[in-house]
């Protein structure tokens, strides 16, 4: 009978959703596109231009002038304002392009700006370079200054934006009468490009005005139409007899740390000295080969660890600087996860299991080491795009000693490769296709993983139709019993209306039971058949009260793959915007039929029955351009059985007291009440149980910027999960719970407080070449007490034995060409 109801429900549903479509296609054949064709002439310079930030060398006078920009937001479609109006100056010469520009401002009191260190823009004003230097419409390099002379650089790709991507360039900018200026001088040696002699690049420049909320485009750059940034760009035209350099850059590092480990008894000092190497080649014109040796990711930012009482993996984002830079080849397909290089040992949970009744375990590395890193990427003139990626890491034991004193090793994870292979073909239209291959190997007898995908990215002439899809089959080699291989498959399937102010997407996801891609990649689970729908429309022309507002409804249907069985059907819908005064907001709602969950059990072939839920979200944020800014989302949920609910509270604040100094704190409250879930195994069941949980996380940012080049940042997270069982059962076979008077709570309860200190003062002495001084200070603290409140409980963490680590790191930049040219002066 409720199943009847359930998909009475769902007709429904997918007969609003099909009459939606109907009108979006209707809606498609009436929306039209203006196209505007821009170009710059590429003019050669033979002057001397000295990066100063001063537009008064005689070079300029004979540049062209990138003028006339349009406005991309909140209102598409406005010449900007002659008082505010942007001027934009292109050079080159046999080593460099050079790049000028005057943005004027009404009042030197309407430039946004703060110094928040390179790679980051924070509210500053900005001015951005973009290149298509291949001319494909899908990938680029963006170059970017602040009024500050502060920079940022990215990598574009049909998957966005790849911020972490790091060049070396000089600028300069400077506040002056009327606005500010700058200039840039990005080297060849920074950029990719064809060795043709003649050649013309796909070009735009971006201007955002932080304080006013506009941004433009030097072409016009139309949110109604789909497409990458590139779709929509102008020409800079005949370029000639421009030569790829040797690309050959050297970062030798030298490192010290001193550990106080306040967990021993005694408490211990230790030290190490470590040094290493990382290289830069180009191998060709197109293609670079980046490579680590000895690697130190000593001062990286800590993870942000939290109770995980999910059936799944926690994933964590990465920090190292060499797999987060120039990865976006590897990102595709999302089968690259890059924290499994030296990431958790394979045995690593093995050990605790293999001990004798005498023994006990002395050390057991929760991370192995990395010995070096290798990628080799870059793109043909014809736009295939080739990324190889290759790590090895070494050996790693657990020391394990008995009552007698007597120590024993054992190995947690052998001696292991990591590969990918990637190739990436641009095609017309925005379009690509793409093969890649993640491998890894390990030594010995422990098995070995491959997989291998198809993805295809394919726009129509107009980019208003998109059809997407990816095919993996993945293969654990010697895993089975007999020595066999275990063979998976997954495909997603995916048909979409990116252009116009109606959008849609309708896709399938399958993954087998067999397929697996965690030894390189992440997934929580497989076996599943999902399907989907998305349908979106957005108001972009501002009105009395909102510059822009987007509505979007999304529903979501899972079953298991095999057996097939129901899994989840979930509808929700949400509408955001900007209103006039440059605050956000948005509300999102929800509703969750009852499910079948087979992975909370932590038992194969169990299911967990969950009730049906609803939920409200709400979020507003003010302009973060303000000295002082604030933002509140509040989320509340409840099911229809067993008094569940919950509630989630995120406030945020920042204060900038001024261009050098500013503080904020983001938090995030969850409270959970009658909250449903796995508690502990016994005799091979299910005991599942109601818990009260609360978590409360906060973290602080005080940065300190003494100038462009110089600045200390310190980061202090606190999180906080409490974890009280009150109710036991057992989990019947039909998913139902069963009360049971036994009381697990001493194996179920948990109190838990993660505390980080990461503290690193930056100071880029030369072009390149930085150092660093890093202390990090970190307390884990597994409190037994459940009455106490949250003050009460963060003074017992503070109170803890902790660990601390200072340390200094000193990095050297030295570019060949640049040695080069000095040595034949």
């Amino acid at each position: 009978m409720h199943i009847n109801k359930r998909y009475t429900f769902i007709d429904k549903i997918l007969f609003v959703s099909s009459l939606l479509l109907s009108i979006s296609f209707a809606q498609a054949q009436t929306t039209t596109t203006a196209i505007t064709n821009k170009s710059i002439p590429a003019v050669r310079t033979n002057k001397k231009i000295m990066i100063d930030g001063v537009l008064n060398d005689s070079a300029w006078l004979a540049a062209p002038v990138a003028t006339n920009f349009v406005e991309f937001r909140p209102a598409f479609g406005n010449i900007e304002d002659a008082k505010n109006k942007t001027e934009i100056y292109l050079l080159y010469d046999d080593d460099a392009i050079y790049i000028g520009g005057f943005c004027h401002e009404a009042s030197v009191d309407s430039i946004s700006k703060e110094l928040v260190g390179r790679d980051v823009i924070g509210v500053n004003d900005y001015v951005g370079v973009l290149f298509d230097t291949y001319k494909d419409k899908i990938n680029g390099f963006g170059y970017y200054i602040t009024p500050l002379g502060e920079q940022y650089d990215a990598k574009y790709t049909n998957n966005g934006e790849d911020g972490s991507w790091n060049s070396v360039y000089e600028s300069k900018a400077n506040i002056v009468a009327g606005g500010w200026t700058f200039e840039m001088r990005i080297p060849y040696s920074a950029i990719r490009f064809s060795s043709n002699k003649i050649q013309d690049w796909g070009i735009n420049i971006t201007r955002n005005r932080k304080k006013s909320g506009k941004q433009y485009f030097w072409y016009p750059l139309n949110p109604n139409v789909g497409g990458t940034l590139f779709s929509q760009a102008g020409l800079w035209t005949n370029i000639q007899n421009i030569k790829p350099p040797l690309r050959l850059s050297l970062s030798p590092y030298l490192a010290t740390y001193a550990n106080h480990d306040g967990t021993t008894n005694p408490k211990t000092w230790s030290t190490t000295i470590s040094g290493g190497l990382d290289v830069k080649y180009g191998i060709s014109a197109a293609f670079t080969l980046d490579m680590t040796l000895i690697p130190d990711f000593g001062q990286i930012q800590s993870d942000n660890q939290v109770l995980n009482l999910s059936p799944f993996e926690v994933k964590y984002n990465e920090n190292r600087t060499f797999f987060t830079e120039g990865t976006e080849l590897f990102s595709k397909g999302n089968l690259f996860y890059s924290r499994r290089i030296g990431g958790e040992p394979l045995h690593y949970w093995d050990v605790q299991n293999n001990l004798t009744s005498n023994e006990h375990i002395v050390s057991n590395p929760s991370a192995t080491k990395l010995i070096n890193a290798t990628k080799i990427s870059g793109r043909t003139a014809s736009g295939l795009g080739i990324g190889v990626l290759n790590a090895i890491s070494s050996a790693q034991y657990a020391t394990i000693e008995d009552n007698t004193g007597k120590s024993r090793t054992e190995e947690t994870s052998p001696l292991t490769n990591y590969n990918i292979i990637v190739l990436d073909q641009t095609l017309k239209n925005n379009s690509s296709i793409s093969l890649i291959n993640t491998n890894t190997w390990r030594a010995g007898k422990d098995y070995d993983a491959n997989v291998t995908a198809g993805i295809w990215d394919l726009y129509d002439k107009k980019n208003k139709w998109n059809f997407s899809g990816q095919a993996d089959v993945s293969q654990l080699l010697g895993i089975l019993p007999n020595g066999g291989n275990q063979i998976g498959y997954s495909h997603t399937l995916g048909f979409a209306k990116p252009s116009g102010r109606f959008n849609f997407s309708v896709y399938q996801n399958l993954t087998d039971n067999k397929y697996s891609q965690n030894d390189l990649g992440y997934a929580t689970n497989n076996n599943f058949l999902d399907h989907g729908l998305w349908i979106g429309y957005k108001w972009l022309k501002p009105n009395m009260w909102y510059n822009n507002l987007r509505f979007n409804f999304n529903l979501t249907y899972s079953r298991r793959y095999m057996p097939s069985s129901y899994q989840m059907f979930e509808v929700n819908s949400n509408i955001n915007g900007q209103f006039k005064n440059l605050w956000n907001g948005g509300i999102y709602v929800s509703y969750t039929a009852a499910q079948n969950d087979f992975y909370e059990p932590r038992v194969e072939g169990r299911v967990f029955k969950i009730p049906a839920k609803h939920l409200i979200d709400v979020w507003l944020n003010s302009n973060y351009a303000k000295k002082y800014s604030a933002g509140l989302e509040m989320a509340y949920y409840a099911t229809s059985k067993f008094g569940t609910s919950g509630v989630d509270i995120s406030p945020n604040q920042s204060y900038r007291f001024n261009k050098k100094l500013t503080i904020s704190m983001n938090s995030n409250i969850q409270l959970r009440y009658n909250n449903i879930g796995f508690a502990t195994l016994d005799a091979g069941k299910s005991i599942m149980g109601s818990r009260t949980r609360y978590s409360v996380e906060n973290i602080w940012v005080f940065k300190y910027n003494f100038n462009n080049k110089m600045g200390v940042n310190l980061r202090a997270r606190h999180y906080w999960s409490r974890v009280n069982y009150h109710q036991f059962y057992n989990l019947q076979e039909d998913g139902g719970l069963m009360t049971t008077a036994r009381d697990y709570s001493s194996l179920a309860n948990y109190n838990i407080n993660y505390f980080n200190i990461d503290m690193v003062y930056t100071w880029q002495f030369a072009l390149g070449s930085f150092l660093n001084i890093g202390w990090k200070n970190a307390i884990q603290n597994f409190d037994p007490t459940l009455d106490r409140d949250y003050f009460k409980n963060l003074k017992s963490t503070l109170a803890s034995d902790q660990l601390n680590n200072f340390s200094v790191k000193v990095i050297y930049f030295l570019d060949y060409a640049k040695l080069k040219k000095k040595s034949n002066v």
